[in-house]
């Protein structure tokens, strides 16, 4: 695969990409937060699960969870298999989300909390920790760019230009429509991305004698890979560390969350999560193959995050599948970090800005968000510039941070007992906790932050809430919103375009 093919590559899919954004630009996208943040909320529910699949499976898997297969073994497996038992929480949650958002016009899960607790405080502090985590979030999608590009080139395109790449397309998609641009464009990507993939990771495993004999070779020369707890990167601890944060990443990470507002309709949104279940399911043997796949091909890697970025740059693949890959790869990445660019940029300008300074318009809003687009990408440069640890590790690290919401979360639909100080309490403690655990090495009482994370995070909001007088009102009006949609959920759900009011 040489550097030239690889560029006209990129200019291909940014012409291609750039034309479906500007197709896709329509409704008040610069005048109403609903419409450039959430596409009005009337988006189908194909789109959104191609969205939803290429915003969430990003550079974490094809390089990420590669590497980490590579590294571990089949424990990375497990790891994958317990996010994707996690995605039922949609189901419980998903109708509950669309249903307060329709009827009080939440753009945010931040504003959603901090009116569920009557106290514009919660949204505050929820915006600011959630900047604390996504932003290196975001960051690992770069680097995830940045190995990708480096190592398919055997360094010729470097780790900088790569990044710095990534982030000025991803800037780009998020100016012309907002999330309409970005939904249209994530399409695109999933499907190439899930295509291209899974007919490549044939051609390897056949390039390597077929599933038997790569498995044989597992067997003999790498036996650890295929048992648990593996080469010494998985413990129990570390798996459950790994995996607790990751189980609640449709609650605790905004930039997925936020999406349950947009679906048209619940039909839309079922739609939505059968959609994400298939492409998942199939992106996550794809990811696991990679990796074993590179562990016989290349063995003794420095870096096992470069697995995916060697084979592609090998002789196992054609140049121009190759490529093709390496493009889905890179636009899933891209996909993740336009979508935390719009989701924090959305919190900081409707739940900062807005709150700490009364008065403020819609238009005005708006503005104040596009206007730390580039602030937060200044940031996420930065962090990715580190290069630091394994990028499935680093990923989780930032949700075991996320997770200080959940139980705010969970406690806003049902407990009507949850404080605006108990969700303070629990967002403000969990995340110091976090921060100083990782800061400390990462380990009290020899467990990591994943497990304690969502611990402390519920003893805070129950223990701050009980000693506290609960918004009853709010509650009620919670349940209320809610209570025709799930009761009659069945025949909604059949109705491919009811809505109600």
């Amino acid at each position: 695969m040489t550097e030239s093919l690889i560029w006209w590559s990129v200019a291909i899919y940014l012409g291609i990409a750039t034309l479906i954004a500007m197709l896709s630009r329509q409704g008040k996208v610069s005048e109403v937060m609903a419409s450039y943040f959430l596409g009005d909320r009337q988006m189908s529910g194909l789109v959104s699960a191609l969205s939803y699949s290429a915003t969430t499976y990003s550079a974490f898997m094809m390089v990420g969870l590669a590497g980490l297969t590579y590294a571990g073994g089949v424990g990375a497996l497990g790891f994958e298999i317990i996010y994707f038992a996690g995605v039922s929480l949609v189901a419980v949650f998903g109708p509950r989300f669309w249903a307060v958002g329709k009827r009080f016009g939440f753009v945010t899960p931040s504003e959603m909390l901090g009116y569920r607790y009557a106290n514009r405080n919660v949204a505050i502090v929820v915006a600011v920790s959630n900047c604390l985590f996504l932003i290196p979030y975001a960051a690992v999608q770069l680097a995830g760019i940045g190995y990708l590009l480096q190592g398919t080139t055997q360094g010729t395109i470097s780790f900088t230009t790569g990044i710095w790449l990534a982030i000025a397309i991803a800037m780009l998609f998020t100016y012309v429509a907002g999330i309409r641009s970005v939904m249209w464009t994530d399409s695109l990507q999933a499907v190439v991305m899930v295509l291209a993939s899974t007919l490549v990771v044939f051609l390897v495993v056949q390039g390597l004698g077929g599933f038997q004999a790569l498995f044989a070779t597992l067997a003999e020369e790498q036996p650890q890979s295929l048992v648990v707890p593996g080469k010494g990167l998985f413990s129990f601890t570390t798996f459950l560390g790994l995996t607790i944060p990751w189980f609640f990443f449709s609650l605790s990470n905004p930039q997925v969350s936020q999406r349950l507002f947009m679906p048209a309709s619940l039909a839309a949104m079922r739609r939505m999560l059968l959609g994400f279940l298939v492409f998942g399911f199939i992106y996550t043997l794809v990811s696991v193959l990679w990796g074993f796949s590179a562990l016989v091909a290349f063995p003794g890697l420095e870096n096992p995050d470069l697995a995916t970025p060697r084979l592609l740059g090998s002789d196992y693949v054609p140049p121009l599948l190759g490529v093709t890959v390496l493009i889905a790869i890179m636009a899933a990445a891209i996909s993740t970090i336009d979508s935390i660019m719009l989701t924090l940029s959305s919190m900081l300008s409707r739940d900062l800005y807005a709150n700490l300074r009364s008065g403020v318009s819609e238009r005005q809003q708006l503005l104040a968000g596009k206007i730390v687009i580039p602030l937060i990408a200044l940031l996420a440069l930065g962090f990715a510039q580190l290069q630091l640890d394994l990028i499935a590790v680093l990923s989780v690290a930032a949700s075991s941070g996320l997770v200080a919401v959940v139980p705010a979360m969970i406690g806003a639909f049902y407990w009507k007992g949850g404080t605006g100080a108990g969700a303070l309490t629990s967002v403000i403690g969990t995340t110091l906790f976090v921060l100083a655990l990782y800061a400390t090495g990462n380990s009290l009482l020899g467990l990591p932050a994943g497990i304690w994370g969502i611990v402390v995070a519920s003893l805070l909001f129950i223990g701050g809430s009980l000693v506290t007088r609960a918004p009853v009102e709010r509650a009620e009006e919670f349940q209320r919103a809610t209570a025709d949609v799930m009761q009659g959920i069945a025949p909604y759900l059949a109705e491919p375009g009811g809505q109600r009011g």
